[in-house]
């Protein structure tokens, strides 16, 4: 191989290839080494030799075994660096990485600088070894003033990619450490200024913030992460970053365009629901242009569709008035201008300065007055961090039982006056389905909210919460029934809408008003499954600024613990919920197929590949001619690989085609080889999957498709079979 070659900057490096375990002739021996399995099964789950170079520099050649790495390949035609930014000095270089689990990530990809380098990843199916190809490949030979991260995960973990989360247990083990020094050495120095921010609000609890610590240590360079201080959607990418970042600036704007990111953290949730079935639509398309294409176009799209700037302009002043007119709607004012108007200056953070010039009419207006003032109170000190998560944690109370108060006053109340003026609307039974467990949250949580508006009026130094939130710990049976109920109360809510036009009518008049906050019923029940999450990150915070010998301490750790739990506890059911899905969605892809829904059974990775049929084996590997006969789709499990034809088909007037899946064949990983094809002048890209009774040889559209799926062939590979 010529010198040029060795030495091309596009490249997979030795400790890319060693972690795959694809290097020459050792493989099979390693594994059998490693895993004490059977003779059989040994033979049956071994790779190819794929030869790396043995330096660090002389990491030119490409996942194929020749060529160097183009910047682009042909077909897609685009190199993003360099059209959709302009020339930048290293020293002013930066990178983000975006996570395809991220709600709306197409709108976040949208709001990336000109001058970043945005890089969207599989959240399923990508490895540790596959996102620094990728980073290396984008960056081109040249190191990052700082990279981005923005993955999914809480104060207390990343998530970064389905079977990797960076947390305080594993952020020490050696794969998370080599990733962490692989991306530091992408990044300047840190005299140069060089950091990584992640996106997660680490620095909202001690465990994040020793996270951070460590990385820093493993990387050398500084890592920087949001206090986490709002709550509610992506909002804490906007509060204080910890430590403070070298460069001057918030680090979100440094990447990201200011007015796009902040519509992107309030409404990522509202977006992602929306994005749905513009990606189904979109892509059909867009199926041909890579990733990091595709997704800025379709969120281009979404954030032209909607007026954003009016929305940001008007959001505080639409969700003040909301608020406003709730509260004047729930009692009689002889006054209702001045209600509103106390109101409003309840929102306004000059009104001490003007509260002077106040003209007051009589009536009900001094008593809201009076309680504005006694609100006063419990501002504190406003350099006290402790002081400032306890009064977030009432706030964030008394928004959520306002919300369930729409459920109880809006919805249940005139269902339930219906039934007793002989015009029932709804069977007394179905009222009981629907409403009788939000209601009984209702009352678990007004009672949490006035125990924590009395310790917060005599709010100081050593007042104590986290008894106030172990007692409340103690009722979630109430929210249990709930969960155990919520499929048969959605189900009961879509049964009585079709069935009864009375109930039909009912729920048009009243969802999405403003007394509901523009929300459905459907939408205000969701609630209840968000807000433990945001009692552990306030805890969390609220703990992190709490001293070591607080008498409340104590109390904070069994509060985190029993929250934490019961938030695992519904991320479990929305886990198990989501891969019934997804699995139901597969299953009836692919026709044909027999039965794939299994308790322990998830989706990794979806490809689609080329079936091409093998030369003469008697002729040279590097003469070998291959053709193309027909389209796969491989569906990757953690325990098989399922192997449908893909049919393409066109209808008359339209430019899109529509796809179908047949099933061809089921693989256990156990018993599953695979094999590397080399490229060649005749073949790119290509590979060979073996089974027991038959071979497959495929490839793939680009060398990166190829490098990411052998990764997460491997990594499923090894973790099927070190569980036999």
């Amino acid at each position: 191989m010529t010198s040029s070659r060795r030495y091309s900057p596009h490249s997979v490096k030795r400790w890319q290839l060693e972690s795959l375990g694809l290097h020459g002739g050792q493989t099979e021996m390693a594994i059998r080494d490693s895993i004490n399995l059977d003779q059989t099964v040994s033979s049956q789950t071994r790779f190819s030799a794929w030869t790396p170079k043995g330096s660090k520099c002389a990491n030119k050649q490409n996942a194929a075994g020749s060529n160097n790495y183009p910047t682009m390949t042909t077909g897609q035609g685009l190199n993003l660096r360099h059209q959709c930014a302009p020339p930048c000095s290293s020293d002013q270089l930066r990178l983000v990485l975006i996570s395809s689990h991220i709600p709306a990530y197409e709108v976040l990809l949208d709001s990336v600088k000109p001058t970043v380098i945005p890089v969207v990843y599989d959240y399923n199916g990508m490895t540790p070894e596959g996102l620094l190809f990728c980073v290396e490949k984008a960056l081109d030979g040249h190191t990052a003033q700082s990279i981005g991260l923005v993955a999914d995960g809480d104060s207390q973990q990343i998530h970064l990619m389905q079977s990797i989360r960076i947390c305080s247990q594993s952020v020490l083990s050696s794969d998370i450490r080599n990733f962490w020094e692989k991306l530091g050495s992408c990044v300047q120095a840190e005299n140069n200024g060089g950091h990584i921010d992640i996106f997660v609000p680490l620095a909202s609890s001690e465990c994040g913030m020793e996270i951070l610590g460590h990385l820093s240590q493993i990387a050398g360079i500084p890592f920087c992460s949001p206090t986490g201080i709002a709550t509610g959607s992506f909002n804490h990418i906007l509060s204080e970053w910890l430590p403070a970042p070298p460069s001057s600036g918030s680090p979100p704007f440094s990447y990201f365009i200011d007015i796009k990111l902040q519509a992107w953290c309030r409404l990522a949730g509202v977006m992602e629901e929306a994005l749905h079935a513009v990606r189904k639509q979109m892509k059909k398309y867009l199926s041909d242009l890579q990733r990091n294409v595709s997704g800025r176009i379709i969120g281009q799209f979404m954030y032209d569709s909607i007026p954003m700037v009016k929305v940001l302009t008007n959001y505080e002043v639409g969700e003040a008035l909301t608020e406003a007119l709730v509260e004047l709607g729930k009692e009689k004012n002889d006054h209702p201008l001045e209600f509103l108007s106390v109101c409003l200056l309840k929102k306004c953070s000059k009104y001490k300065q003007i509260r002077h010039q106040l003209l007051i009419s009589e009536g009900n207006t001094d008593d809201a007055l009076s309680a504005f003032l006694k609100d006063k109170k419990l501002q504190g000190d406003p350099g006290d961090k402790r002081s400032k998560f306890a009064r977030e944690i009432l706030t964030s109370e008394r928004q959520y039982v306002q919300i369930l108060e729409i459920v109880r006053d809006v919805y249940a109340a005139p269902l339930k006056a219906a039934l007793s003026s002989n015009r029932a609307i709804l069977s007394i039974a179905n009222v009981q389905i629907i409403f009788s467990d939000i209601l009984d949250i209702l009352q678990v949580n007004k009672q949490l909210l006035d125990e924590l508006t009395e310790r917060l009026q005599e709010w100081g130094p050593a007042q104590c919460l986290g008894d106030v939130l172990v007692k409340f710990a103690s009722r979630l049976k109430t929210y249990t029934n709930f969960f155990n109920n919520y499929t048969v109360i959605l189900k009961t809510i879509d049964k009585c809408r079709e069935a009864m036009p009375t109930f039909r009518a009912f729920l048009r008049r009243h969802d999405q008003t403003v007394l509901t906050k523009m929300m459905s019923l459907q939408e205000l029940l969701l609630f209840p499954s968000t807000r433990f999450e945001e009692y552990v990150n306030l805890l969390y915070a609220l703990r992190l600024h709490t001293p070591p010998e607080h008498s409340d301490r104590k109390d904070l750790n069994s509060a985190i613990l029993q929250l934490k739990q019961y938030k695992d506890y519904i991320g479990q059911l929305k886990a198990s919920l989501e891969k019934d899905t997804e699995l139901t969605s597969i299953q009836k892809m692919i026709q044909g197929c027999p039965n794939i829904i299994e308790a322990n059974r998830h989706l990794i990775k979806i490809q689609d590949v080329a079936l091409l049929r093998g030369g003469n084996e008697d002729i040279s590997a590097s003469l070998r001619i291959y053709e193309q006969i027909s389209d796969l789709r491989l569906f990757l499990f953690n325990d098989a690989l399922v192997i449908s034809s893909r049919h393409i088909f066109y209808t008359p007037f339209k430019r899109t085609s529509d796809t179908s899946c047949q099933f061809m064949a089921s693989v256990s990983l156990s018993r599953l080889l695979v094999e590397d094809i080399p490229d060649t002048k005749y073949v790119k890209n290509a590979f060979s999957l073996q089974g027991p009774k038959r071979q497959w040889i495929c490839s793939t559209t680009t060398e990166d498709d190829k490098f990411t799926w052998l990764s997460a062939c491997q990594s499923a590979i090894h973790a099927s079979i070190g569980k036999r």
